[in-house]
């Protein structure tokens, strides 16, 4: 395997024929992954606001929404397990539920378990408008991987599940917030 390529077909490409040129002997080779995928990251990114904008939800509100939407019936979390869950901090998913409150797409309640702690519920609201984005959103972003067939697909999973989990080992986050708050899956 090449350290950059032959010839430049795209930005990164060039970047890593640039770079070889300039700095003989310096590894070039991880600017083809790691910044496709960086600016992969900020195309997917700018679609997602441009989209749950369209979809007249915040990514915040939609990450705490479908957190307790996939929690299973009866829908009804800890604002401690929102956060596990959510990979946020605590503070975060406070202001979240306060603002999803507000809206009437969750409510807060005394735990049945022990009458003192507090749950968070999802409202017939709150569920009715994250299974409404949860679906065009999916829909839309099913379209975004148009251009590779079922096996690329399969296999870039693959791929970035192996990196991911590797970096993620690595770097020691398994158990930590992300560096920002949001930027979830729903």
């Amino acid at each position: 395997m090449t350290d950059y390529p032959e010839r430049a077909e795209d930005g990164p490409d060039r970047i890593q024929v640039a770079w070889r040129r300039e700095l003989p002997g310096v590894p070039v080779g991880s600017i083809g992954v790691i910044t496709r995928i960086w600016r992969l990251g900020q195309l997917l990114a700018d679609d997602r606001r441009r989209t749950l904008e369209r979809l007249g939800i915040d990514n915040p509100t939609l990450d705490l929404l479908s957190t307790l939407r996939r929690s299973g019936p009866p829908y009804r979390l800890t604002p401690g397990q929102i956060a596990a869950r959510s990979f946020v901090t605590a503070g975060a998913i406070s202001q979240r539920i306060a603002r999803a409150e507000a809206a009437g797409l969750v409510r807060r309640e005394r735990s049945a378990a022990d009458g003192r702690s507090a749950v968070v519920a999802l409202t017939d609201e709150g569920r009715a408008l994250n299974e409404r984005v949860v679906a065009d959103l999916l829909r839309h972003e099913e379209t975004l991987l148009d251009g590779l067939d079922d096996a690329q697909r399969a296999a870039l999973a693959e791929l970035l599940k192996t990196l991911l989990g590797d970096l993620t080992r690595r770097f020691g986050a398994e158990d930590r917030p992300p560096a920002r708050d949001g930027d979830q899956l729903p």
